[in-house]
């Protein structure tokens, strides 16, 4: 059990390098250089996003079915719009349907803005009149390490949906390139 939890940290660790460089990376270099890099992502989106919504389904599912941590009410929400993503994409990905692309960057956005919360109220310990106190059930503000010092569930979810809606818009820049 420990291994799973240190190995999800680990990737989101990892997450965070490749944001942190794509970020660096489009800042700093020519724009014949992004272009490469838009088109294997955007080649490759549905594969690469319907990995990601699985690795994020399968971890919530882990922690809380294995691992035994109680999901919070935020924590709810956010598996409301994450979940049908893996369905949809990995049905996507088969049928190589990239129309889905509008509809789980809508699902993506709606379930980052709700992790971006549950990450300031996590991270900056601030009350929630819909999450329950420390002690009393699954609370939203519950500190729960699971890595590096840092790594806690809500910052998992907040990674993959970050890296979803990246993915999403590099996707559309690509196609508005091959339309050129």
């Amino acid at each position: 059990m420990a291994f799973i939890s240190q190995f999800l940290s680990f990737i989101t660790v990892a997450a965070h390098v490749i944001i942190a460089g794509g970020i660096l990376y489009f800042l700093l270099f020519p724009q014949d250089r992004k272009k490469a890099i838009v088109n294997l992502l955007g080649k490759n989106v549905l594969l690469l996003s319907f990995m990601l919504s699985l690795i994020a389904t399968l971890g919530s599912l882990f922690f809380s079915e294995v691992a035994g941590f109680e999901p919070c009410r935020l924590c709810w929400f956010q598996r409301i719009f994450m979940y049908p993503q893996t369905i949809l994409l990995g049905l996507a990905w088969a049928r190589h349907d990239e129309k889905i692309i509008d509809y789980v960057l809508g699902l993506s956005l709606v379930g980052g803005g709700i992790s971006l919360y549950h990450n300031y109220i996590y991270y900056f310990s601030q009350a929630a009149a819909f999450c329950r106190p420390v002690g009393q059930g699954a609370s939203c503000t519950e500190k729960r390490a699971l890595g590096f010092g840092y790594i806690s569930i809500p910052l998992m979810a907040l990674t993959a949906f970050i890296l979803l809606i990246a993915l999403f818009i590099i996707h559309k820049v690509y196609l508005k390139r091959e339309k050129q």
